[in-house]
């Protein structure tokens, strides 16, 4: 409302007739002034004019860059190349109104030596010039706004990159310690076990006798090389192809059983913890 005041304020003003009252004192003003007075006068409302149009369309611009931020949310458009465009946006609409600030005060200069320029003429001008300030200041407000959400949201991104790292350093440590955990647990649950004659377990160092002498068992520099490699929790059954056994190493008797099969014995581990819970080395001698 207060800029449409304006507009009429510089229409009554500029127009060479405003009522029939005045009408033969206009003519008789026309009649006294030069076509080139004349000429200028025309001239420097027509440019007054073109301000006051100028004015409506920052308006319009400066509307239109406020529903941007609002609608977009936070009052900062979530796509960089959105906030490079609206701060683009916003400099071009302070660069015309510094222009029609500079058009404005010429305007004025060369009204002033005008008999046009009477006190409610000064005053419109001075309203002009008081719109364009303040949508000079409404622009760089919303610059502002959208520069430091801009900053916020690189603060945010560089926060979010930081717990990216963190989350992918944390992951990693993760995944070798759960490494390490599961060859840790393979090597608790590795058993070696073996099943020979009783020259084959001399020869290869695992047994040792002799003529009135205990026998020893994994003594010395035997042949770790001979025994198979088995995993506890899944060796449930050995097939001893023979029908006569002899287990050398420790375990304890109600955790296994020695079955018969068609013609071999086989052993059956009953509970595998229990079963070698007193060593990891299994010996037997099938002859």
């Amino acid at each position: 409302m207060k800029y449409l005041l304006i507009i009429t304020t510089v229409f009554a003003m500029l127009l060479p007739s405003c009522s029939d009252k005045d009408q033969s004192k206009g003519q008789q003003s026309l009649m006294e002034a030069s076509r080139q007075e004349l000429a200028a006068a025309l001239e420097e409302r027509d440019q007054l004019l073109g301000i006051v149009k100028e004015i409506s369309v920052s308006m319009d611009q400066i509307k239109h860059l406020e529903n941007v931020m609002t609608i977009k949310g936070t009052q900062s458009p979530e796509n960089p190349d959105q906030r490079a465009q609206l701060l683009s946006d916003m400099g071009a609409v302070k660069e015309a109104l510094r222009k029609r600030r500079e058009k404005l005060m010429d305007l004025e200069s060369r009204l002033q030596e005008s008999t046009l320029y009477t006190d409610e003429l000064k005053s419109a001008i001075e309203a002009l010039r008081n719109q364009i300030d303040s949508q000079t200041k409404e622009i760089d407000g919303m610059r502002r706004q959208l520069l430091k959400a801009n900053e916020h949201i690189t603060t945010l991104s560089n926060e979010v990159d930081s717990l990216n790292t963190t989350v992918a350093i944390a992951n990693q440590d993760l995944d070798a310690a759960q490494a390490v955990s599961a060859r840790l647990e393979n090597e608790l649950n590795t058993c070696f076990y073996v099943v020979a004659t009783k020259s084959q377990l001399k020869e290869h160092h695992i047994l040792e006798t002799g003529f009135l002498r205990k026998s020893k068992l994994l003594k010395g520099d035997f042949d770790k090389g001979f025994f198979k490699v088995g995993d506890k929790r899944e060796l449930n059954t050995l097939d001893l192809h023979s029908g006569k056994v002899k287990i050398y190493t420790n375990h304890p008797e109600d955790s296994y059983e020695i079955g018969d099969g068609d013609k071999n014995k086989i052993l059956n581990i009953t509970d595998h913890e229990k079963f070698w819970s007193l060593t990891d080395y299994l010996v037997i001698q099938i002859d």
